[in-house]
């Protein structure tokens, strides 16, 4: 399986189309950073961008990909709708859209599940949550402007409340959930699978300073491999089955996260990277005026 390329490899969504299984990743990306990233990933043969309104930066990451002279048609294009903007659905999307400076996303997922009043971020609404959101993102569906919808930071819980509404007459494609080896969530990833939804991975290296770097495990994997941590963990994570989302802007980081192809991990060194003990979470939900994390994933 060596001669595989794991750069273009491509994982098919119960919606029939398929999502690249490497992105770049732009949460934390800074102004006068991120289009440049952006750009320069594409020139480099990413062909799938992962952004969200949240992070203000949707109008650099939709200059980048014009800058990069790629047809928009060869790029999947994921943004996210945030939540004090659960009660205007039709209206994120323009907005984004606009942002983006696009005639359409490939992927629009509801960023968490919290419908957060935008008069006080501290408070939930009283009378509208996520089922109510998605009710809504489903009428995007066949609108041009939309071409699949999914979920984000979803665990098990609330992924059976939205799915066993009446009102939820879509499965959602994608639920994108922080995945790395201290946080594999192997109970959630099996759920979604079972569900038809594919997981997509955020922050799969652990974000800036983690302690996967100093793992001895997967050390001695990478040094096995001559391939960096960083390299060893993304294949990985596309080996577990899900995509996987690496953020940075330094260009030669966003060259090597890609240079994935001509390599490969036996099953014994998957599973010994599914053995790595330590857990931590990335992001949190202490900041939202509602709990969304509820410990049902490992």
């Amino acid at each position: 399986m060596a001669d595989t390329k794991t750069t273009s490899k491509t994982f098919k969504l119960n919606t029939g189309d398929s999502i690249p299984a490497i992105g770049l990743g732009t949460w934390q990306s800074q102004p006068g950073e991120v289009g440049k990233a952006v750009e320069s990933a594409l020139r480099g043969g990413y062909r799938h961008i992962d952004t969200a309104f949240a992070y203000g930066n949707e109008k650099e990451v939709g200059e980048g990909i014009k800058a990069s002279g790629v047809p928009r048609e060869e790029i999947w294009l994921t943004t996210k709708l945030d939540n004090p903007w659960h009660k205007r659905v039709a209206e994120g999307i323009e907005r984004s859209l606009e942002n983006l400076g696009t005639e359409y996303v490939d992927l629009y997922l509801m960023h968490w599940p919290s419908s957060t009043d935008p008069d006080d971020l501290k408070k939930h609404y009283p009378d509208w949550d996520f089922v109510d959101t998605w009710r809504e993102m489903q009428k995007l569906v066949g609108t041009g402007k939309v071409k699949n919808i999914g979920v984000s930071n979803f665990g098990i819980k609330n992924l059976e409340r939205l799915l066993n509404d009446p009102s939820c007459k879509i499965v959602p494609a994608v639920n994108q959930i922080e995945l790395h080896p201290g946080n594999p969530s192997p109970k959630l990833v099996a759920y979604c699978a079972s569900k038809g939804i594919h997981c997509s991975g955020y922050s799969p290296l652990g974000s800036s300073n983690s302690p996967l770097y100093s793992n001895e495990t997967l050390k001695s994997i990478a040094e096995a491999k001559g391939r960096s941590i960083a390299q060893v963990i993304l294949l990985w994570g596309i080996k577990k089955g899900w995509s996987v989302l690496p953020k940075s802007v330094n260009p030669d980081r966003v060259k090597a996260n890609f240079e994935l192809d001509g390599w490969d991990l036996t099953d014994e060194e998957v599973a010994k990277i599914d053995g790595v003990k330590d857990r931590f979470k990335v992001c949190g939900d202490s900041w939202l005026p509602v709990k969304v994390f509820f410990g049902d994933d490992e």
